[in-house]
C-alpha cells in the first residue's frame, strides 16, 4: 500500500505509532514468528503434530498458548475436524497473509542492521 509519510503531523506519527505498537504486541513472543514461518513454507494448513515436529524446542503447552493468541489476533484460522482422535489444522487467515510482505521487510532490516554491527 502506497502512503505519504507526512510525519510532520503529529496525528499521523501518534496513529502510526499506536498501529507498528500494536503490530509488534501480536508478534511478540519467541515461537509466533517461528509458527508463521511454517505456516507460510506450507502449501496446505498443518495439522498441530506437524507443527510440533516442525519446530525444534517448542513443548505442547506453549505452541498450544501461542496458536490460540494468534487465532483470537486474527491471523491464523483453527480447524477441527470431528472425528476420533480429533483433526486440528491450522492455516495463515488472509491477515495472516498479508503479514508476508511485512515480516520479509523486518528480516531485511535484521540483516542490514546485523551487516552494519
Amino acid at each position: 500500500m502506497e502512503r505519504e509519510w507526512n510525519c510532520s503531523d503529529p496525528r499521523n506519527r501518534r496513529e502510526w505509532a499506536e498501529a507498528t505498537t500494536e503490530t509488534l504486541r501480536v508478534l511478540e513472543g519467541k515461537w509466533k514468528i517461528i509458527i508463521l514461518c511454517q505456516l507460510f513454507a506450507a502449501k496446505d494448513a498443518l495439522r498441530f503434530s506437524d507443527l510440533e515436529k516442525l519446530i525444534e524446542g517448542i513443548n505442547q503447552k506453549m505452541l498450544i498458548q501461542q496458536l490460540k493468541q494468534l487465532e483470537k489476533d486474527g491471523i491464523v484460522l483453527r480447524t477441527v475436524y470431528p472425528q476420533v482422535p480429533p483433526r486440528v489444522e491450522y492455516q495463515l487467515t488472509p491477515i495472516g497473509h498479508a503479514l508476508g510482505p511485512s515480516i520479509q521487510a523486518l528480516i531485511e532490516w535484521a540483516e542490514m542492521r546485523r551487516d552494519h554491527i
